[in-house]
């Protein structure tokens, strides 16, 4: 379902490259912070940040999960960094079925960057030591309606099976409640 597009404040977390170390303190934050019960476990596979790291050229970029997508890219672009060639994919915090970063290890249900929102501000922000992630605002084009979490994890479960499958495996959970 579309909504009517409109501007607004939407907060944002920018990244500062220069000060990513790796430390993949961020990583840590927000699994213990998605964790069910929250701060029970930690295990980066749930995490809604990820660190792509290049060793041997000592680069680092945090990437944020963001919006699922039922197909991956059609276009591979790469980029050059400091003499180095990337994947337009080792950037992108699209949830596609191309790769499983960004997919609850259990399920393969996609895990969307929720900014934290119960908090003041993000703990992946909270936690990083060097002050690599940092939080902006930015003016954005948004839509009134976004789909949560559940609505993601619906689509995801349609994408892959269904519509009439998921259907009849709800009504049979419903018959056993």
């Amino acid at each position: 379902m579309k909504g009517e597009q409109q501007n607004k404040k939407v907060k944002t977390i920018k990244v500062d490259l220069d000060k990513c170390n790796a430390c993949r303190a961020c990583e840590m934050a927000c699994s213990a912070y998605h964790a069910s019960p929250k701060y029970s476990s930690i295990n980066p596979a749930r995490s809604r940040i990820r660190v792509v790291m290049d060793l041997l050229n000592d680069e680092f970029v945090p990437i944020r999960s963001c919006d699922y997508s039922k197909a991956g890219c059609d276009g591979r672009r790469t980029y050059a960094i400091n003499g180095k060639e990337y994947s337009e994919c080792s950037f992108c915090g699209t949830i596609c079925p191309t790769r499983d970063l960004f997919k609850e290890p259990d399920s393969g249900l996609p895990l969307k960057c929720d900014m934290c929102e119960d908090e003041k501000e993000p703990l992946c922000v909270q936690a990083c030591p060097g002050g690599a992630l940092i939080v902006e605002e930015i003016e954005e084009g948004i839509e009134q309606v976004k789909p949560g979490e559940m609505e993601i994890g619906m689509r995801s479960l349609i994408d892959k099976y269904g519509m009439q499958k998921v259907a009849d495996t709800l009504a049979r959970m419903k018959k056993k409640s």
